[in-house]
This record gives C-alpha cells, sequence and structure tokens, in this order.
C-alpha cells in the first residue's frame, strides 16, 4: 500500500500515464476518421484492407515512439530505457517479442504476402490477415484432395517464420508443375494413346506456358530460377500392373482441381471411346504348368 500512495503523490507518473492514454485515443480517433474516408473512396475489398492496414501500422509506429518520447525523461537516457525494457520483458514476454520481430521481418522482408498461398508446419492455405502477433490462413485440403478451401481460418504466430520452412506458391513463379498419372493395361496401344493424351493436355494447360516463361524472366532478376521448358509433357515409365503415362504440365494453384476434373473427364471419355486403350488395376495371374 505504501508504494501505491508513493506513486500516487508522484504527479510525473500521474501525468505521464494521462498523457499516454490521451495520445493513444488521439491516435485512434485519428486512423478511425482516415479509415472511414477511406471506405467512401471508390477502391475494392483488397485495395480497402490493404490501405486501412497501412493507416493502423503507422498509427502503431507513432504510438510506440510517441511512448518512448513520453518517458525517456524520466529513465534518464535511450540506453537506460532501452537496458530496462529488455531486461524486464526478454524472459516473460519471450514468444511475445519474437513474435513482434517475426511481424517486423514479414513487412520488411514479405516472405509472403495478402493472398499468398504458402504451407507452414503442415498447415496449407491462403493468407487473409498479417496482425502485430499473428497472420491468418484460409485453411485448405492437401492436394489429394484438390486443394481446395476447408473453410476454416488457421491463426499462426509469426514466430513460426522463424522456427518452419516456409513454402510459397505464389511468389516469385505464380504457377505450379502438377502432373496426373494414368496406367494402361500392357495390351493397350500406348504409343497412339500418348499421342492423343499430349493433345489433351496441350488443349488444358498449354495457355499457361506463355505466361510462365515471362514470369521466369522476371523472377529471374531475383532468384535463381531457371525452366528450359515450359510446355506440357508426357511421360511414360513401367508399372507392374500396366505402362504409366504421366503428364506434367504448369497451372495456377488456384485452379488446379478445375484443370485436373477437365483433363480426367476428357481422359475416360477417350479411354470409353477406344476399345485397344484400357486402364489397368492391380491383378494377379496364376500359372499352372503341369
Amino acid at each position: 500500500m505504501a508504494f501505491i500512495n508513493d506513486l500516487l503523490q508522484d504527479r510525473f507518473w500521474i501525468s505521464q500515464v494521462l498523457l499516454s492514454f490521451i495520445i493513444l485515443g488521439i491516435i485512434l480517433l485519428i486512423t478511425r476518421l482516415i479509415n472511414r474516408k477511406l471506405a467512401s473512396f471508390n477502391l475494392d475489398n483488397n485495395q480497402l484492407y490493404r490501405s486501412r492496414k497501412t493507416v493502423n501500422y503507422i498509427g502503431s509506429i507513432i504510438f510506440v515512439f510517441a511512448l518512448i518520447f513520453i518517458w525517456f525523461r524520466r529513465v534518464g537516457s535511450i540506453s537506460t530505457f532501452l537496458g530496462l525494457f529488455s531486461a524486464g520483458l526478454a524472459v516473460a514476454l519471450r514468444d511475445i517479442i519474437v513474435n513482434m520481430v517475426g511481424w517486423l521481418f514479414i513487412i520488411i522482408r514479405r516472405p509472403f504476402w495478402m493472398g499468398d498461398r504458402i504451407e507452414i508446419n503442415g498447415q496449407k492455405g491462403d493468407v487473409i490477415d498479417i496482425r502485430l502477433f499473428q497472420f491468418s490462413l484460409v485453411q485448405l485440403y492437401d492436394s489429394n484432395k484438390g486443394g481446395q478451401s476447408t473453410g476454416s481460418i488457421i491463426d499462426i504466430p509469426n514466430r513460426f517464420i522463424f522456427q518452419y520452412p516456409l513454402i510459397n506458391d505464389i511468389k516469385g513463379f505464380a504457377y505450379i508443375w502438377n502432373e496426373l498419372s494414368i496406367v494402361l493395361t500392357f495390351e493397350s496401344d500406348w504409343r497412339q494413346a500418348k499421342t492423343d493424351f499430349s493433345a489433351i493436355v496441350d488443349h488444358h494447360a498449354l495457355i499457361f506456358s506463355a505466361d510462365a516463361e515471362q514470369e521466369v524472366k522476371n523472377a529471374a532478376r531475383k532468384y535463381m530460377i531457371y525452366y528450359n521448358n515450359f510446355t506440357p509433357i508426357v511421360y511414360t515409365t513401367v508399372e507392374p500392373s500396366g505402362v504409366n503415362l504421366t503428364m506434367r504440365f504448369l497451372c495456377d494453384p488456384r485452379t488446379r482441381r478445375e484443370i485436373e476434373n477437365n483433363i480426367w473427364e476428357e481422359v475416360l471419355e477417350y479411354i470409353a471411346s477406344h476399345d485397344q486403350v484400357d486402364l489397368a488395376y492391380p491383378t494377379s495371374r496364376i500359372v499352372n504348368k503341369l
């Protein structure tokens, strides 16, 4: 109780606390007015969201510097202030501090940004929000389920950016290589099927090749990304149950399931209309030698 009474009798502490809250209120009021004014402009949802985020970031930075300036006189020197601040918080608030550093890293270096499709610590999704302590993803199913949204939102601490590998499907090169494997029986006319499958995959995926080539040229200025071939191709391998024809092609990550669906439907229609081509499946043969 004596400590509280001494603290209340110290006019400096009372004035500094009141001043801090007044500045906080002013900054909140200004940012709210600016955000309300932005809403009156003819901006799409993406532009409006980014503009509001920028305003909030600037307001937060101004408030932090204002607090340092207000309380600096009491501490005496910036080195003492930083020493006391770091010593008092480093242990108790380690995760929070690392999250804030992670936020700065994301804002400055941009390993990912709004709308990117990323995977980190086994969680994959589209980035929908980046905040001071965490970022949010719309969760996606894994690729064998089509890679589409589950509808769930995942909040991930910013410190994970330092702890786990990050996969970004969009950064640098906006397309991904996708493969579809079709196994035909050994008795099938796989040579003709390979030619026809090449035409099918060209019909659905060749459109991405020109854009992808230009993107790689642009990305090569910043990253060591080199590809010699951007056109779809069909590879031949042998499986225990038949001949495996693998279609490899570029596609937009967000339209992968739709493209796979269209290719498979055309392939199934092709197989149904050609008697000399059959799908293979695991079989067992018994040979009785008398």
